[in-house]
């Protein structure tokens, strides 16, 4: 290289180096704070990604920094603090309100965005679904919200059934609302609904025990991210037991579970995505209603349906998003 060329080179480089250190500097960091485990996680941050892109702006060039707790929720606070230490211009806050609930208590201020199944006011998240006047804002999947429907639905399955039993986390911060909404049920259906409770994996075996004592004609599962996470271990036991069950998400029913009710979360984590972008072009969290995911999904599994000698009614299979075969 000759000379002239030499000093131009080094000229060049030294400019781009400061270039590149202010473009570094003005990257928005966005915090992903989930209590599931990146593999259970990752059809949700694949759909958060896609609200990021959709928005566009600012989101175009951020980082995001991910942290898990592995279905633990006790690990939340830890992991939590850390991403806060960072400095995240925004935090994302998914796999139930157990999370969001982890990190307001550590911030007034850094905003978050949720993307949960319980109602975010009665568990404290936000003062106002439409006005939350805080620092956190967020997406509601009404995951706890609709044991009637999925009550109904089951019984179209198994029209004759005597006892039903629900599968609850006591420890969900919807687990009040829901228990509320089952004995309303209860009165409405006439039929004798068997609560079980589970948060852990040892509670988990008990109460499979005590569901093969009791011989219940059909199972609800409520919607919790802890279930979502042992949902194939779910899908399994009722196989074997020839136990029609329902529960919230698509992915119990790919994994072999009967059947699912709910909105879509996928959908629900993209439109979260899309909160996150406006954010990070500067809008206020306390200033964006709470949205309400209003696409529902009844997905059903033939084969499993089959195994359990089942047939799908006509009314489920014109009612059906998806019939997996």
């Amino acid at each position: 290289m000759r000379r002239r060329d030499l000093i131009k080179a080094i000229a060049g480089a030294a400019t781009a180096w400061p270039l590149a250190a202010r473009a570094q500097e003005n990257q928005p960091l966005i915090g992903y704070i989930s209590s599931r485990s990146a593999q259970s996680d990752a059809p949700f941050v694949t759909a958060f990604r896609g609200g990021l892109n959709k928005i566009g702006g600012a989101a175009t060039n951020a980082k995001i920094e991910f942290r898990y707790a592995e279905d633990q929720s006790s690990r939340l606070e830890a992991l939590a603090r850390d991403l806060i230490a960072l400095k995240p211009s925004v935090i994302m806050a998914g796999g139930g309100a157990v999370t969001a609930l982890a990190v307001k208590k550590l911030t007034q201020t850094t905003p978050i965005v949720f993307a949960n199944g319980a109602d975010p006011v009665k568990v404290g998240l936000v003062h106002s679904m439409s006005h939350p006047e805080a620092n956190v804002t967020g997406v509601d999947f009404l995951a706890t919200e609709i044991v009637a429907k999925r009550l109904e639905l089951l019984l179209d399955f198994v029209p004759n059934a005597k006892s039903i039993a629900i599968l609850v986390n006591p420890k969900n911060p919807g687990y009040a609302s829901m228990a509320h909404d089952v004995e309303d049920a209860e009165r409405s259906l006439k039929i004798p609904l068997q609560t079980y409770k589970a948060s852990t994996d040892g509670e988990l075996d008990d109460a499979f025990s005590k569901l093969e004592d009791k011989r219940p004609d059909a199972l609800l599962i409520g919607g919790d991210a802890f279930f979502n996470a042992t949902r194939r271990k779910l899908a399994v036991f009722c196989l074997r037991q020839s136990l029609p069950a329902i529960f919230d998400t698509r992915e119990f029913a790919a994994d072999g579970g009967l059947m699912s009710y709910g909105t879509s979360q996928t959908s629900a984590y993209q439109q979260a995505g899309e909160y996150v972008a406006r954010i990070l072009d500067g809008a206020k969290p306390g200033e964006l209603p709470v949205m309400q995911s209003t696409r529902f999904e009844l997905v059903i599994n033939g084969a499993t349906a089959k195994a359990l000698k089942l047939q799908i009614p006509d009314k489920l299979s014109a009612l059906a998003d998806e019939v997996i075969e």
